[in-house]
């Protein structure tokens, strides 16, 4: 996977620009100088923040600061798949509109950015509702929404920073390419069966080790990615296949409809026909 500096283009009469954009596959780890908002309103996959790699999925909500390498990336192409971008000034937090004593939070909170901060925001769809309302305003009922916006997030007591301080490029590199094997190896072999030793190996690095760097550098245990994985693409089968639930139970890697029904219910929140329901 490549690295890209990308410019954004903020019209100079305005401070922030929001858009909704079509997620993509493949799509390349860039960076730029402004800060961002992103929020998914539809469509999982994979999302890169500096040296953090994990899955996402619909109403996954991050904010970056400037020049921080990022990406979020479709596992498959999927058209309905959508976020909703808000880019805003590098110099919005030395402005003199915001050496207000009452910004001095938003402040605080941008400058926190600098590593990633993902918010769990408990109604998603209002979220979404309002940041589509950003794409068609302008002038200062657009700059009263942003600040209705950081309000919202700085109410968000559920926030997790996702980058460690960003290590050299090169360093940054290496990482991603390792993860990349990994999740190859998984997806290659996640029907048939995925072992630890097997990942391990990809690596050639011993269990143990394995573990403790793919832990650190995605922030979940290798089984729970796994997990995930599989869970995804029984999600994806739900929502657009006719079929049998117990036959997506053995497509997606399960041998136990029990334990299927268990994993899938504890990362959806939804059995898998209370899932297939809501998109009927």
């Amino acid at each position: 996977m490549e690295f890209v500096f990308e410019k954004i283009n903020v019209p100079n009469r305005h401070s922030f620009i929001t858009r909704k954009l079509p997620l993509r596959t493949n799509d390349s780890v860039h960076s730029h100088k402004n800060f961002e908002l992103n929020f998914i309103s539809s469509g999982a996959g994979r999302r890169i923040v500096g040296d953090h790699i994990s899955g996402f999925e619909k109403g996954d909500l991050v904010l970056m600061g400037p020049d921080l390498p990022h990406c979020w990336e479709l596992l498959e192409e999927d058209q309905k798949a959508f976020c909703i971008v808000t880019h805003f000034s590098e110099d919005i937090v030395t402005s003199d509109f915001f050496k207000m004593p009452e910004l001095e939070k938003v402040v605080n909170l941008l400058k926190e950015s600098k590593r990633g901060l993902r918010f769990k925001v408990k109604e998603g769809k209002r979220m979404r509702l309002e940041l589509e309302k950003m794409t068609q305003l302008e002038g200062l009922d657009y700059y009263i929404h942003l600040l209705r916006i950081f309000n919202t997030l700085l109410k968000t007591e559920e926030r997790e920073k996702l980058s460690n301080p960003i290590a050299q490029e090169g360093s940054f590199t290496r990482n991603l390419e390792k993860i990349n094997k990994v999740y190859e190896y998984v997806f290659q072999h996640i029907q048939e069966g995925v072992k630890l030793e097997a990942a391990a190996s990809v690596l050639n690095m011993a269990p143990n080790s394995f573990c403790r760097f793919f832990k650190k550098k995605t922030g979940l245990t290798f089984m729970e990615y796994v997990k995930r994985v599989r869970v995804g693409i029984a999600a994806k089968l739900l929502a657009e296949t006719d079929k049998q639930v117990t036959q997506i139970c053995f497509e997606s890697g399960y041998n136990n409809l029990a334990n299927f029904n268990f994993y899938f219910k504890n990362i959806m929140g939804k059995t898998p026909s209370e899932y297939r329901r809501s998109f009927s």
